[in-house]
């Protein structure tokens, strides 16, 4: 078993060895989250790169849902997936429901509690929905990943799984075993 960050990058190969799979999101391409470095082993071919716009990235996660791929639909920080929730509680979530079970798009969400660590971003930026988007979402599995052990079993549960899931990553936890090793190497300095 991986650290946490490793456990994510397995799962993220897992999921790119699917054909129907394809990775979009903000930092696709470019870096600039904890999320990229997960997807270093993913094809290029296999990632879109988008702007900010998170409904409109929802709503088209969910068009190629009902095209038959499996889109992973990265949003970095958590808070920023509630602005898709028109497009996530009200269209994704209800698609089967509303189409007499005609229609059963599979979306991947991966999100995260924005990290803490090593400075605190802010509120706006470091928020917990995932009890909200429980209460909300009746047809869409929600996770959260509290272990490196869980990650790859969720990331495969939803890969097969009939119904949209979001998996609700801690970034706080990408970095928790270079910190320990950190903090026995500034010991063994001092001793």
């Amino acid at each position: 078993m991986g650290t946490y960050k490793e456990e994510l990058s397995k799962a993220m190969d897992l999921l790119a060895a699917d054909l129907r799979t394809i990775f979009i999101g903000q930092n696709m391409i470019y870096g600039g989250t904890s999320m990229f470095w997960t997807l270093q082993n993913i094809p290029k071919e296999k990632r879109i790169e988008l702007p900010v716009f998170e409904e409109v990235q929802m709503g088209m996660s969910t068009g190629m849902a009902l095209e038959g791929f499996i889109p992973v639909s990265i949003y970095p920080r958590m808070d920023f997936l509630i602005c898709a929730t028109n497009q996530l509680i009200n269209h994704l979530d209800k698609m089967n429901e509303m189409s007499d079970g005609q229609f059963k798009p599979v979306v991947i969400i991966r999100t995260a509690i924005g990290s803490t660590k090593p400075l605190m971003p802010g509120p706006q930026h470091s928020q917990d929905h995932t009890d909200a988007l429980k209460h909300l979402c009746k047809h869409i599995n929600v996770v959260k990943l509290e272990s490196a052990e869980q990650i790859v079993p969720e990331y495969q549960k939803a890969l097969n799984a009939d119904r949209p899931t979001i998996l609700v990553e801690i970034p706080d936890m990408y970095n928790k075993d270079l910190e320990e090793n950190l903090k026995e190497a500034r010991k063994n300095i001092i001793t």
